[in-house]
């Protein structure tokens, strides 16, 4: 895969409150986020790949839910997330 073991609990443990907490908002949201440019990249050299570009609209949705919902539900968590990933809006 493209995210090992290791790579995964640094991230969940930059964004989150721990390595091990992999349901808060913040570390969902920044999973999504590097999906999201791994799957662009892929798509950059792979253009006619209509499965993997119907999973990255997906995956945009997904990330939009969790941003709408950590705005209504905190909006100062939900503007450090977006400064720390460098997400527009």
């Amino acid at each position: 895969m493209y995210l090992t073991k290791e790579e995964k609990q640094e991230l969940f443990k930059k964004h989150g409150k721990s390595t091990k907490d992999t349901g808060s908002a913040e570390g969902q949201i920044a999973l999504f986020t590097q999906r999201i440019s791994h799957l662009s990249g892929h798509l950059k050299t792979n253009r006619k790949d209509y499965n993997t570009e119907r999973s990255l609209v997906r995956l945009v949705g997904k990330r939009r839910n969790l941003l709408d919902y950590l705005m209504k539900k905190d909006i100062l968590r939900y503007r450090a997330i977006v400064k720390e990933l460098g997400l527009r809006k």
